[in-house]
């Protein structure tokens, strides 16, 4: 038999001053609705946590679904996919608010065994497996597909010092990429320009046909989202890498 949902917190909060309000939010909200058995706990715990953050609700309210969707089996991995999803349909704002709030949801226990493990835990994101275009990079990167419908996003991770080559993402029209920073610090530069340091929340609009480079820090790691800007044929172009002479200059 599934577990019986049950609240007091209307009665217990507002049983005098607003009874009839408590008794709907006691007996017929959770008393009914969270127990109707056409849809699961879980899905509701999910549904919940997207109606609020559509409503633009970030307060305890929130924390309280996002701690009940973790204590009836959503993962950090759903979860972060799950507000990753609403986001393209109600916008940024509310998804890094939203973050902000789930990293303390499903904030790690555990102790991190290595360096890699620490910043996993800085960060929402999966850190993924060793890049699959690591020849492309100067030092060790890893790469977490988020989301390969709609709009393509990807989480990279850069080891302290790693940086990819130069490179151009061509298109005839549209094209280019967005990079969102989500964890340590970096830098981004187009060619010509002089280099922008980059750290959490920090947001990069890169053209189409413009040449450039972002990677970590020398002494942090760092993670960006990689949002993949449909276009007309569109491609990347690999060009050298970022000499250790430039770098050092940063």
């Amino acid at each position: 038999m599934a577990e019986k949902i049950v609240q007091t917190a209307g009665r217990e909060q507002l049983g005098e001053f607003a009874p009839m309000f408590a008794h709907l939010n006691d007996d017929i909200l959770f008393g009914e609705v969270w127990n109707e058995a056409a849809i699961d706990v879980k899905t509701k715990c999910i549904i919940t946590v997207v109606s609020l953050m559509a409503s633009g609700i970030t307060d305890s309210s929130l924390s309280y679904h996002l701690q009940n969707a973790k204590a009836h089996g959503v993962t950090k991995e759903e979860i972060a996919a799950i507000i990753t999803h609403a986001t393209m349909y109600v916008g940024w704002p509310k998804g890094w608010a939203v973050f902000r709030l789930a990293k303390e949801v499903w904030k790690e226990e555990t102790g991190a065994t290595g360096e890699k493990d620490k910043f996993q835990n800085e960060i929402f994101f999966l850190i993924g497996e060793p890049n699959p275009y690591g020849a492309f990079f100067t030092g060790q990167s890893y790469l977490a597909p988020l989301s390969t419908e709609q709009v393509p996003v990807y989480n990279v991770t850069f080891e302290p010092g790693c940086r990819n080559n130069w490179h151009i993402h061509h298109a005839i029209s549209g094209g280019g990429q967005m990079l969102i920073c989500v964890g340590g610090k970096g830098w981004y530069q187009e060619e010509g320009k002089k280099p922008v340091e980059l750290r959490e929340g920090s947001v990069v609009n890169i053209p189409a046909n413009v040449k450039h480079w972002h990677g970590a820090a020398k002494d942090s790691w760092f993670s960006h989202l990689a949002l993949e800007i449909s276009g007309e044929n569109a491609s990347t172009e690999w060009c050298d890498p970022v000499t250790d002479e430039e770098y050092n200059k940063l």
